[in-house]
C-alpha cells in the first residue's frame, strides 16, 4: 500500500506492506481520509498514538470494504463504509475493528464521507451523550465553521436546538450562517457573553461546546444558563485556568474534557453505535452532511496541514490516496 510517512520536517508518500484484517476488523480500500488538528499535534510529538495503534497518520477515513476478519457481520466485501481509527488513515488501505465502521448512506458522497466520524462521534459523545442536549435548548458552538463546530451546527439544528456560533472574521461568519447557526458572533470584534445573553434573554446557553479551553473558561460560565454543561475538546489556550466556584455551582453547572482516541475500544463502539442511531439519520436524509473545505491528493499532506495549521479552512480538508 502507499502511505505518508513523517519525520522531524517532511512528510513523504511511501510503498509499505498491506495489512491484512485481524479477527473483529475490516479492511478497508481508502477513498478519502480527514485531516484532523490531531495529526499536526502527533506530528509535533505532542499527540503519541495510543499503544497498538499504527503510527501513520489519520483517525478517520471513508472507502469501500477490501476484506474481513473472523467472526465480522454485517458488513461484506464492496461496501461503502466510514471508519473512526485509532491511525492508520493517511493510505491506501486501512483495517479498523467492525465495531467503529459506519455505512455510508446511498445519497452521501464516498470521498466527502471521509470527514464525518472523527466529528460525528466527538461531537455526539459530548453534547449528545455527557451534555444531553434536546430540542429546543440553546447551544453555544465556538469555532461553529471548524471540523467539529461546522458539524455540531447541523447536527443540533437537525436536532431542533437553537445554535448560536461564535467565528473569526466575514468569511467565517457568513460560513457560519449558512450552515443555518440562528447567531453568529464574529469573536475577533464582538464579546459573546454579552450576545449570548442578550439572544436567549439573559437566560445564557444550556449547552457550551469549546475548542478554545483555559482562556474561555470564565467567560464560558459567564454565558452558561442555569443547569447549563460546558464540554470541552480541545485547549487551544493553555493547560491551566483559575475557575471560581461559587459561579459554578450557582448555576448548578458541569464542565467535562474529553479525548476519543485513547479511548478503549468498548467505548468507541459504545460511541459509534449510538451515532449511528442518534445522528446517522440525519445523514442519510442529508439534514447533516461532510463539510468539506478541500480534496488534495495523499502527496500534497503537507499543504493539507499548512491549511488546517493556519486556520484557513471551513470544515475539512481531506486526503485521497
Amino acid at each position: 500500500m502507499r502511505a505518508i510517512t513523517f519525520d522531524d520536517s517532511t512528510m513523504s508518500v511511501t510503498d509499505l506492506p498491506d495489512p491484512t484484517p485481524a479477527a473483529g476488523e475490516v479492511l478497508i480500500e481508502v477513498a478519502a481520509a480527514g485531516v484532523n488538528n490531531a495529526d499536526l499535534q502527533q506530528r509535533a510529538g505532542n499527540y503519541p498514538p495510543p499503544p497498538g495503534a499504527s503510527e501513520i497518520l489519520g483517525l478517520e477515513v471513508s472507502g469501500t470494504v477490501a476484506a474481513l476478519g473472523d467472526g465480522v457481520t454485517g458488513f461484506a466485501v464492496g461496501d461503502r463504509v466510514c471508519a473512526l481509527l485509532s491511525g492508520g488513515g493517511y493510505a491506501s488501505l486501512v483495517v479498523a475493528p467492525a465495531t467503529q465502521v459506519l455505512p455510508v448512506p446511498d445519497a452521501v458522497d464516498l470521498v466527502e464521507a471521509a470527514g464525518l466520524p472523527e466529528a460525528a462521534c466527538t461531537v455526539y459523545s459530548n453534547i449528545g451523550m455527557l451534555a444531553g442536549l434536546r430540542p429546543g435548548q440553546t447551544l453555544l458552538v465556538h469555532g461553529g465553521t471548524g471540523g467539529m463546530g461546522s458539524h455540531a451546527v447541523l447536527w443540533a439544528k437537525a436536532l431542533g436546538a437553537t445554535v448560536i456560533a461564535t467565528s473569526g472574521g466575514e468569511r467565517k461568519v457568513r460560513a457560519s450562517r449558512d450552515l443555518g447557526a440562528d447567531e453568529v458572533i464574529d469573536h475577533r470584534t464582538e464579546d459573546f457573553v454579552e450576545r449570548v445573553l442578550a439572544a436567549t434573554g439573559g437566560v445564557g446557553a444550556d449547552v457550551v461546546l469549546d475548542v478554545v479551553g483555559p482562556s474561555y473558561l470564565e467567560r464560558n460560565l459567564q454565558a452558561l444558563a442555569p443547569n447549563g454543561h460546558i464540554a470541552v475538546i480541545a485547549a487551544g489556550s493553555g493547560s491551566t485556568a483559575e475557575l471560581d466556584f461559587g459561579a459554578l455551582m450557582r448555576k448548578r453547572a458541569t464542565i467535562s474534557g474529553t479525548t476519543l482516541r485513547a479511548r478503549p475500544v468498548d467505548e468507541k463502539a459504545a460511541i459509534v453505535a449510538a451515532v449511528r442511531e442518534h445522528v446517522w439519520p440525519f445523514v442519510a436524509d442529508g439534514s447533516v452532511r461532510p463539510v468539506v473545505d478541500a480534496v488534495l491528493p495523499l502527496a500534497q499532506a503537507e499543504e493539507a496541514h499548512r491549511r488546517v495549521r493556519d486556520g484557513e479552512v471551513v470544515g475539512k480538508v481531506l486526503l485521497t490516496p
